[in-house]
């Protein structure tokens, strides 16, 4: 797994900010990890400017956004929409 420097940044955000939504991040990234394009947050492709990245639902208004290929997953965002 990687991290964008905006995505760790709100990575760590959350990490200080609020325990419980950090404790969803970690769990909505192991689903990703094992099933990338199915589970839990409503996972969906988005398209335009991001096409190929994918969006998870953190909170109503925080969403997870990720690109996973070749078995590796890259952590774009989990602070805000996208």
């Amino acid at each position: 797994m990687h991290f964008t420097l905006s995505g760790w940044d709100d990575y760590t955000h959350w990490k200080d900010a609020d325990q419980a939504i950090s404790l969803s991040i970690g769990s909505l990234l192991s689903q990703c990890l094992r099933t990338p394009f199915k589970g839990t947050g409503k996972p969906e492709p988005l398209t335009g400017d991001l096409t190929g990245y994918w969006s998870r639902r953190i909170t109503k208004e925080h969403r997870l956004v990720y690109f996973y290929e070749g078995g590796v997953l890259t952590v774009i965002a989990c602070r805000h929409h996208y």
